[in-house]
């Protein structure tokens, strides 16, 4: 596959040399929602009588890409022993072929299966002592911090969380803060290119720089990143020591797929999580097998990126960042909601729900239940104190009018559980949320 997702002239945004967020002079999308792009109804098997405005957690994987995963399986069992004896070349070809639509060289990635496991590897290979300190920030996947904390309570070492409000105006004020977090002690930052629960940037160039510059080890997550950015690895590893993407999510990927690209320095050192027979071939190979493994979702993954690149990756995400852009407006309009600083292009919005909602997991989790239920809509929520935060996503196969009946029937929802039933005023942040 010689295609490129990568932008050649995006006016949005841009990701500079090594797959890092660059942000200029953003301009306004033209008013209203884009129309439908062609073959939106036909690509996916999702059920018509649900609005799934949740895209970002778990992806949809379109019907072609079913069909090629469907075909590998079927060889896979008309002969298993020679299907997993060729495996691992099969999965070095369809790591080239990703690599190539990410801009990024096949030997400094590997294929698995998410971020967490990424994140996991990346704990691993980096040597931490008694005293040392991991940082993060509280906008974090709540299992990639309790992965920091279990590396750290097996090292000595402690985990330093920066506290960045929802409301922190742009990447530089971002930036200020987390080094501000800085001490001599600390030797890995564990930061999300995309957060998770608030849709905006947090590892960009200029802080992983910096933090470059003060001997700090920098991991990224980019689980948001493939297929709803664009995304240049043509340098070492996103402008970090550890970038991880998730292909599953926004590349079209069969889940679970994901991509660990690694600088140079490290590669030699990664531990892989698996002992096996490719341990003494190296990175990448000796992260991705695993043995006796359904790897047909890797080698069905380049599928998932031709089809964005006949569609136009360009074209798809202006239509996905105008079509969110108008959700949010929706439901600034009509249900209330206060829209949290958006990171410009991105395919994901997230919004400030009323004081005394969703503040508690299990009230976020009711609000979501109550919402699939009443309005047939998926949405995410995520429990923080003063208000939870509800975030939306947009993707081709997603309508205006499915944000216009989320915004107007929400605010009913919202009415039976505000105040302390809801949540409860000023309760803790909660670390478990399983929104991805």
């Amino acid at each position: 596959m010689s295609h490129s997702i990568k932008a050649q002239s995006s006016t949005a945004h841009s990701i500079e040399e090594g797959g890092r967020v660059n942000t200029p002079q953003h301009p306004r999308h033209p008013a209203g929602p884009p129309a439908p792009l062609p073959g939106s109804t036909t690509l996916f098997a999702l059920d018509p009588g649900t609005a799934h405005l949740n895209h970002g957690s778990y992806g949809a994987v379109p019907v072609p890409v079913q069909r090629r995963q469907a075909e590998l399986r079927a060889a896979q069992e008309r002969d298993p022993d020679a299907f997993l004896h060729d495996a691992p070349d099969r999965i070095a070809r369809a790591r080239a072929e990703i690599a190539a639509a990410l801009g990024g060289n096949p030997e400094r990635l590997a294929l698995l299966t998410n971020v967490t496991e990424g994140i996991a590897v990346a704990l691993d290979t980096v040597p931490l002592a008694a005293g040392d300190e991991i940082l993060v920030t509280d906008h974090g996947y709540g299992v990639v911090t309790r992965a920091c904390e279990r590396r750290a309570a097996d090292t000595g070492a402690r985990v330093r969380s920066v506290r960045l409000s929802p409301q922190t105006p742009d990447g530089d004020a971002v930036a200020e803060r987390v080094l501000a977090a800085v001490t001599p002690r600390t030797r890995l930052a564990v930061l999300d290119l995309i957060t998770s629960p608030t849709a905006r940037a947090i590892a960009g160039p200029a802080l992983l720089d910096a933090l470059r510059e003060r001997g700090i080890t920098t991991v990224v997550d980019a689980a948001h990143a493939p297929g709803a950015l664009p995304v240049d690895l043509g340098g070492e590893a996103g402008g970090a020591d550890f970038w991880i993407g998730n292909l599953h999510k926004w590349a079209f990927a069969p889940r679970p797929t994901g991509v660990l690209a690694v600088h140079r320095r490290w590669r030699s050192r990664v531990r892989p999580l698996t002992y096996s027979w490719e341990h003494d071939r190296g990175f990448p190979r000796n992260v991705e097998w695993r043995g006796t493994c359904d790897y047909t979702g890797w080698l069905a993954a380049p599928a998932g990126l031709a089809l964005i690149h006949r569609i136009g990756a360009e074209r798809l995400r202006e239509h996905n960042a105008r079509l969110v852009e108008h959700g949010s407006r929706q439901l600034v309009e009509h249900a209330g909601l206060r829209p949290l600083p958006a990171h410009p292009g991105l395919p994901m919005r997230a919004l400030r729900l009323p004081a005394g909602t969703a503040e508690h997991e299990h009230s976020a989790k009711a609000l979501m239940a109550a919402v699939h239920r009443a309005l047939r809509t998926r949405i995410a929520v995520r429990p923080w104190p003063g208000g939870g935060i509800l975030r939306i996503s947009a993707q081709l196969y997603n309508r205006p009018e499915e944000y216009t009946q989320l915004a107007t029937g929400l605010p009913r929802l919202l009415t039976h559980r505000a105040g302390p039933s809801g949540g409860g005023q000023g309760a803790a942040r909660s670390s478990s949320s399983s929104m991805p």
